[in-house]
């Protein structure tokens, strides 16, 4: 006896015509929610077309018993006309549009044009009413401008046609607006049959579906089941016969796995038995060891290297009995008398006959280990370079100091030496006797004394100035200027463009003080400058000190050519820089023949060590 259709298996052409069917009926529902949507989508546009237009329509009758009140509140005493003229202008402006819009449309209002025959009819009725209003209010309007006093005949008889015509006005409106309404809800209940129409061909789809497609496919689906279940005992029953199968060859997988890892991941390898011979070795490998085939029956230690050393020491390591991977980094001897440096993987390998065999992974990184030599060897020379620039800095540093010394005794010699001599040559001149020629040497006497107390005060003011150390660098660079004003009588000016007095360490000040004092005395000896101003400024943890004179200028290009020994400012140029660079700041020098020249001094730190207001 044959099973029923629906029982038997389905073949290929079926399942292919009961799929085409499904996707069908899917379609036809998805086909119906689009239709709806559409429809409803159309209805909601309409909607709000005919609310808008209700809207309007309704604003109409507010708008007609506007513009009478307004005509009417002319009328009154103590009204402001003005103001109600203007807003009666506003209400006819919009009544007119609105109106218009109603019947022929208005894209800036949202409103299409009418197209009702009942509608247009009732528009036809309302216009003249319309018309006839608006016509009074604007003669109202002009009679009100025109004379401004009170209202005349022709006024009331104009607002008499306003309320004439506003109650004809008022209840058409009402019959326009019931009959937008109207329209509203017929097209609201069309809009309801469709959407049942669509509804019951979507529920006619879906029980089609079921009772042909969904019914046939359950009962095929539960034959399959049943199938599966049976095959499903078969299949544990083969399962168990496989287990044992599965786990003797798991060990293997397990093995070739590692293998492969070797294969896929290294190029260097090897592997070798407990005893330290060799099972196998890549080709790479036995390049790089400059071994040959025959050599593969020694001991791979022996490949590894010739050094008989690190031949023992690999032997232990390869013959240790170990469960972990170890690694290191070798220095071996090849055959051809080579130095590589390998960083060697052992990976023990685990046999199920409690034998074990080691995996040997390989890298090369001689090359690595050769710049690792040359980073540290240029370490070493760096420091050492800097060793021999701090000696070289102290030599150049001392050399400064014995200037300076030869400096101070010529100017000693020179200036007060000479002084002191002139000065006892004189009084020993001197004739009591002689009262005319006496007086005039005591006289020059006096003079000569002024100028050697000068020349003493330059002299030690040069040396330390007490300023730099009691009051810091502000002060110091202030009472420099002044005092070299007064002594060379030239325009030295000081300009203090920082708003606080600020105090830097103490090695800084004094470098910075040095330096702007030699670029303040190039000026005054070599420049032979009347005007020299230096300015300080300090902001963001920079301060920049400037000097600027009017003097002869110079070119830029002799700066790197002068000596460090020459005395016509190759040698303060020199000393200056090398202070600047003591305390990491930074030096400008820019000149223009002819014009002048300016220095710029740069100093960063992070903090100050001093920061208070400055007291005038």
């Amino acid at each position: 006896m044959s099973k029923p259709k629906f029982e038997q298996p389905l073949d290929s052409s079926t399942f292919l015509r009961i799929r085409k069917w499904y996707l069908l009926a899917l379609a036809a529902i998805a086909l119906t929610i689009i239709v709806a949507q559409i429809l409803i989508q159309v209805h909601l546009n309409a909607q709000l077309d005919d609310s808008r237009v209700i809207n309007v329509a309704g604003r109409q009758r507010a708008y007609s018993q506007k513009l009478v009140k307004e005509a009417l509140l002319l009328k009154q005493p103590g009204s402001d006309n003005k103001q109600i003229l203007t807003e009666l202008k506003k209400t006819i402006t919009t009544w007119k549009i609105s109106h218009a819009a109603l019947q022929f449309g208005n894209d800036s209002m949202g409103i299409q044009k009418e197209t009702h025959e009942d509608i247009l009819g009732l528009f036809k009725k309302i216009t003249p009413h319309h018309t006839a209003m608006i016509t009074a209010a604007q003669q109202v309007i002009a009679e009100e401008e025109k004379s401004g006093l009170s209202p005349t005949g022709t006024t009331q008889k104009n607002i008499q046609t306003l309320l004439d015509n506003e109650r004809t006005f008022l209840r058409l409106m009402d019959v326009i607006v019931n009959e937008y309404d109207n329209r509203s809800k017929t097209q609201l209940e069309n809009l309801k049959f469709k959407e049942y129409l669509l509804l019951i061909f979507s529920l006619l789809i879906l029980f089609l579906e079921i009772l042909f497609i969904f019914k046939p496919l359950s009962l095929q689906i539960k034959n399959t089941i049943s199938r599966l279940m049976k095959n499903q005992l078969e299949s544990d029953a083969n399962t168990d016969k496989i287990q044992q199968l599965y786990q003797e060859n798991e060990k293997s997988l397990k093995e070739l796995q590692e293998l492969n890892f070797v294969i896929d991941n290294a190029a260097l390898f090897a592997s070798a038995k407990n005893d330290g011979s060799v099972v196998f070795i890549s080709k790479k490998f036995q390049e790089l060891l400059a071994c040959n085939d025959e050599d593969l029956s020694k001991p791979l230690s022996e490949l590894l290297t010739t050094n008989e050393g690190q031949q023992q020491y690999l032997k232990e390591v390869l013959k240790s009995n170990r469960k972990t991977i170890r690694s290191e980094e070798i220095n071996v001897e090849t055959r051809k008398g080579e130095s590589i440096w390998l960083d060697m993987s052992i990976i023990p390998l685990h046999q199920s006959s409690k034998k074990q065999n080691v995996l040997i992974l390989c890298s090369d990184i001689t090359e690595r280990k050769q710049n690792q030599e040359k980073v540290e060897q240029l370490i070493k020379q760096n420091f050492e370079d800097k060793i021999l620039q701090k000696k070289v800095q102290a030599s150049q540093i001392v050399e400064g100091q014995e200037e300076e010394r030869k400096r101070i005794a010529k100017d000693i010699h020179d200036g007060i030496g000479q002084m002191l001599t002139a000065l006892k040559f004189n009084i020993e001149s001197i004739n009591l006797d002689n009262k005319d020629k006496t007086a005039e040497k005591i006289a020059y006497l006096k003079t000569l004394c002024s100028d050697l107390i000068k020349g003493v005060r330059t002299a030690t003011f040069n040396l330390t100035p007490p300023e730099l150390k009691d009051h810091g660098l502000f002060p110091a660079l202030h009472k420099m200027t002044s005092e070299l004003a007064k002594l060379t009588g030239k325009n030295i000016l000081f300009e203090n463009k920082t708003e606080k007095f600020i105090r830097f360490d103490s090695l800084a000040e004094t470098n910075i003080y040095r330096v702007a004092q030699e670029a303040v005395n190039n000026a005054i000896k070599y420049a032979e400058a009347n005007y020299i101003l230096l300015s300080i400024k300090y902001t963001d943890n920079v301060l920049s000190i400037v000097i600027d004179d009017d003097g002869k200028g110079f070119d830029e290009t002799i700066l790197d050519k002068l000596p460090k020994n020459n005395s016509e400012g190759g040698m303060g140029l020199f000393y200056m820089r090398e202070r600047i660079s003591y305390i990491n700041g930074r030096l400008f020098i820019n000149s223009i023949p002819g014009e002048g020249t300016r220095v710029t001094i740069n100093y960063k730190t992070t903090a100050p060590e001093k920061d208070v207001n400055l007291v005038s």
